[in-house]
This record gives C-alpha cells, structure tokens and sequence, in this order.
C-alpha cells in the first residue's frame, strides 16, 4: 500500500500496483500519472487525476466495485476518513453513493492541490475534506469516534499497515467499518470486537472489510489476529 498516496483504481491497461515506500513528500511539480473514473452515485464517471508519484499503487476497479456493493446499505448519511487518499478514489466514491462527509488524509503536496482542486469544481464537493498531513501523525490528534467508515490503504512495503490500525481503531464509531487493503500475505492484529464481514483477493492485493461491535474493540481488550493464507476466509469473496 502506499504512504499517503492514492488508491485510485485502473480500468484498462498496466496496473500500476507499487506505491511509494515511507519517506520525504514529493514536489507538488510532479505530472499526472493518468486518471481513474468515480465508478458508482452522483459523480459517477468524473475523472480523477492519479498523481506522478513514484511507488503509487491505484485499487483495481473491480475491488472498489466489490468494496462498495458490500458498503451499499450503510454509505447513506455516514463520516468516511479516507487515510493515504491519493487520487482520493475511496473517499470520493464514498461521497458519490451516498456519504454525508470524507476526510481525505494525504501528505504529498502535489495530490493535496490536485484533490482541493478537483473538490472545488465538484456539485457538493464542500463534503469533502483534504487534509495536508503524515498520516499516522494527523490519527495522534483527531478525535475518538468521528467516523463511521474508515479506508486504511497505505504502501505495501511502507511497514505503517499496523500503525494505522493502531490509530485509526479509536477514531471509527462503535458500530462502524474498516476497510484494509494490503498485499496477499498481510496478516495484522485487531481488538476483540472487530470482526471480518467479507474479504477478497487479486493476485496482487489481499482487501477485507471489517465490522466493529456496538461496545468492542476498546482499548485493553485481548487482541483477535487474522493470519495470512486461505485459511483466513471462511466467508470470503474472491476477486481473480
């Protein structure tokens, strides 16, 4: 996944599945790498940059059409935080089907004015905002339970998978989502009271959708992991 940098998806053509490992934000100067469409809801078919920067890794359409028709029947009304946003892909979808707010998290400079940009020019798009920040930095001072949807997709090789689990867990409602995108040999560790609701695979990225118990997952509580492997996917959906 990458650092703060886009999980945009990719219609047709190379997958451009590598993202930019930890490390100095690049120069807002970097030229567009191409561009991905918001697939579903009011904006659907409104291009989206997908910045210059070295290691992005867009979300494949196909897994943000699964991810979405999972979350269908609880978008309406609900607060997204979209973390490493990039093209700001998830938390633009989300807006478009239905969300009542995103706060999109991106450190590189370039995305940051691409996406305030785009914002600006969308019917709505004032429910949208971006936030010019490290990631695991900005999740050390937002504030417990503002969202109901958290999108957690950092860079694969980045090693900030489980620190943005750490900091995002205390952020989502009681009864809210989590989405993590990684590579196929993910593992990680969450609080009991987060459940696995559905789970899918490319050959290149592993994606699973959690739900958090009205009243689990609190701080203390022994911690439930998830390995790697098949062995994990009882109930998954499979995306070839």
């Amino acid at each position: 996944m990458r650092e703060n940098a886009g999980h945009a998806s990719t219609g047709s053509g190379p997958d451009p599945m590598k993202r930019r490992p930890h490390g100095p934000a690049r120069k807002a100067s970097a030229p567009a790498a191409g561009q991905v469409r918001v697939i579903g809801g009011r904006w659907r078919g409104t291009r989206l940059p997908v910045p210059g920067v070295e290691g992005l890794r867009p979300t494949p359409d196909r897994v943000r059409e699964t991810l979405f028709n999972w979350l269908a029947p609880v978008l309406p009304g609900a607060r997204v935080v979209d973390l490493f946003a990039g093209s700001g892909a998830l938390g633009l979808e989300a807006l478009s089907r239905g969300a009542a707010a995103a706060t999109l998290v991106e450190r590189d400079p370039g995305a940051v004015a691409g996406l305030r940009s785009l914002v600006q020019r969308l019917q709505g798009g004032e429910a949208a905002g971006v936030v010019q920040a490290d990631a695991i930095q900005w999740l050390r001072g937002a504030a417990p339970r503002a969202f109901d949807i958290a999108f957690v997709d950092p860079p694969f090789a980045s090693g900030l998978l489980q620190p943005a689990l750490d900091g995002v867990l205390p952020l989502v409602a009681p009864d809210g989502w989590l989405y993590v995108e990684g590579p196929p040999e993910a593992s990680l560790d969450l609080p009991a009271g987060w459940h696995l609701h559905r789970e899918g695979r490319t050959r290149e990225t592993r994606f699973l959708l959690y739900r958090r118990d009205a009243g689990g997952g609190m701080p203390g509580a022994p911690v439930a992991t998830l390995p790697a492997g098949p062995e994990a996917t009882p109930a998954a959906d499979t995306e070839t």
